[in-house]
């Protein structure tokens, strides 16, 4: 009795596949959903913009929030969290059969899946408010002291998460600079938030830079990989 190998049929799929003139599809487009609405929910929708400049920042500080900035920060964000597997199971689906033997391409799916899970909490943080704040659902469940709580757990919650996405990064930077599986150029792009990330964390202790740099990565990258001549996606 013959016995297949499933990765292998994939291989030789993926293979025909090529010859036949196919292609994966403009899947990488989840990669650039994820990077606008990411950048919306993390910076555009950040509940400490059009707060007072202040060197100290107490309680008072949440009669400033507006809740409908929050509420956006929720929605935008748990599109993006939702953009972030959908992209990770088509990288799976897409690009792991290729390159069986690259470590590389498998760290960028798991690297995607685990932003999507720390993103969820952070995002999360920013619904808590949406709704305590007043004007919310449940406005009167929390004091002034109990919502500068939830002020201070968005202060990086909605950053932090970001940090798979340029692990992820550096993966599609070793594929592209090392392997040769993705265009040279979106390999030295995405040095770039690698880089930032170590120099503003070794530096600074700054833990949250990688949600500045993360959501613009995904946006430039996966714009590149949809319109590009990348092995992957041929």
């Amino acid at each position: 009795m013959t016995t297949i190998d499933p990765e292998a049929r994939q291989g030789e799929d993926a293979e025909q596949s090529e010859r036949e003139g196919k292609t994966g599809g403009k899947w990488p487009l989840y990669g650039v959903g994820a990077g606008v609405l990411g950048g919306v929910a993390t910076l555009l929708a950040d509940v400490r913009t059009g707060t007072d400049a202040r060197e100290t920042v107490d309680a008072s500080v949440t009669a400033e929030l507006e809740r409908s900035v929050a509420h956006l920060g929720l929605v935008a964000g748990f599109l993006t969290v939702a953009l972030l597997l959908v992209l990770a199971a088509a990288w799976r689906r897409q690009v792991e059969p290729r390159v069986p033997g690259s470590t590389a391409a498998y760290v960028v799916s798991g690297a995607l899946t685990a932003s999507a899970a720390g993103l969820t909490y952070g995002y999360g943080w920013k619904g808590a408010l949406a709704i305590y704040l007043p004007g919310g659902m449940d406005e009167q469940s929390f004091r002034e002291d109990g919502l500068f709580v939830y002020f201070m757990l968005n202060d990086f919650g909605g950053f932090i998460g970001w940090l798979g996405v340029v692990v992820a990064a550096g993966a599609v930077a070793w594929m592209a600079l090392r392997e040769r599986t993705i265009s040279r150029w979106i390999g030295w792009f995405s040095v770039l938030p690698v880089l930032a990330v170590v120099l503003f964390a070794g530096l600074t202790g700054l833990p949250g830079f990688q949600g500045v740099v993360g959501p613009a990565w995904m946006l430039v990258a996966f714009s590149g990989l949809t319109w590009g001549r990348s092995a992957i996606v041929r």
